[in-house]
């Protein structure tokens, strides 16, 4: 299993949207999710700063391809066309990443 965190900024004008779209996620997003082995996933909110941290586990032996199987997947496409307006990406991020990659300095089990 690995652990990811992953960080974005939020438009504070979409913040109540965003909030009530992951009130209510999308089953077909959740599923492929799943399919992909991503488990024990969470989004927090932090403001005034308005940044969000993702964390989840992924418990596959292929990101690679369980991440391309994701962004090839329709319904998470449409899934983010919706979400992605609302975010507002790192200028620091790494090239080719929307939420910007997190190194783990401390874990206890």
């Amino acid at each position: 299993m690995t652990r990811m965190g992953l960080v974005i900024g939020i438009r504070p004008e979409h913040i109540a949207e965003y909030k009530r779209l992951h009130a209510e996620v999308w089953p077909k997003v959740l599923e492929r999710l799943r399919a992909s082995h991503i488990t024990n996933y969470s989004i927090f909110l932090r403001e005034p700063e308005n940044l969000m941290f993702s964390y989840w586990e992924y418990t596959g032996s292929d990101f690679e391809a369980d991440n391309a199987a994701i962004a090839a997947d329709p319904v998470t496409r449409e899934w983010w066309a919706v979400c992605g307006p609302m975010q507002r990406p790192l200028d620091s991020r790494a090239e080719g990443e929307w939420w910007a990659s997190m190194e783990e300095v401390f874990h206890l089990d």
